[in-house]
């Protein structure tokens, strides 16, 4: 393999134009391009653990707020929900009876939300900021002091970065370190507890220092 042809494999499995944004941040050198591919699936598998913490953080703090506001644990359907929001509690209950349960309550509904779904209850949604923030969802977020817009932006910017990784999209791209700080800053929002649990099993900034080795 020279360096600039693709070993065989990026054409049986990856395909070329996945392998393209690699090799043009690599100048067309294939083989640190192979090399930039899988310290991609290595950063993207390290922030697996961040970001499975800051939405069971999120989720559960929201569900409790919006559970003890509505005086119900299905308050969704106490909700005026926008169509996006409608669309995936339906979607979340065809699911659980596509895989025949026999039964299943409010709690089962929630763990099959998508991260996506909670973060757009902090939009201004169907009014959201005036029947959800204003009253309740503010609260979801105790050490956080500042105007909802901002920490939505912030929640959505990590929901594309979640969203890229799932779906085996390039990240090596981003300021991984910014959005590395940006999880702990939203989890501490809610959790600083949670924040400090995290720090001891999270890998993100010993795999982002391979890459800045790897420069020098």
């Amino acid at each position: 393999m020279t360096n600039a042809e693709p070993p065989p494999w990026i054409h049986e499995v990856l395909s070329p134009p996945r392998f393209a944004p690699y090799l043009a941040t690599t100048g067309g050198d294939a083989v640190a391009a192979v090399q930039l591919y899988w310290w991609n699936v290595e950063v993207s598998e390290a922030f697996y653990t961040p970001l499975h913490c800051l939405e069971l953080t999120l989720r559960n703090s929201m569900h409790r707020k919006l559970q003890s506001r509505f005086v119900r644990p299905d308050w969704w359907s106490a909700v005026e929900l926008t169509a996006y929001g409608t669309r995936t509690v339906s979607d979340a209950k065809r699911k659980l009876i596509s895989r025949r349960t026999s039964s299943f309550g409010a709690d089962d509904i929630v763990a099959e939300l998508p991260f996506g779904f909670w973060v757009s209850l902090v939009s201004r949604g169907a009014s959201y900021d005036r029947t959800l923030w204003v009253p309740t969802l503010h609260l979801a977020f105790p050490h956080y002091h500042g105007k909802r817009q901002p920490l939505h932006d912030n929640l959505q910017s990590i929901v594309l970065l979640r969203n890229r990784i799932m779906h085996h999209e390039p990240i090596h791209h981003r300021h991984l370190e910014a959005d590395h700080d940006k999880i702990y800053r939203l989890i501490a929002y809610i959790s600083p507890a949670m924040a400090k649990e995290l720090e001891a099993r999270d890998r993100v900034n010993e795999v982002l220092g391979k890459r800045h080795q790897s420069r020098r």
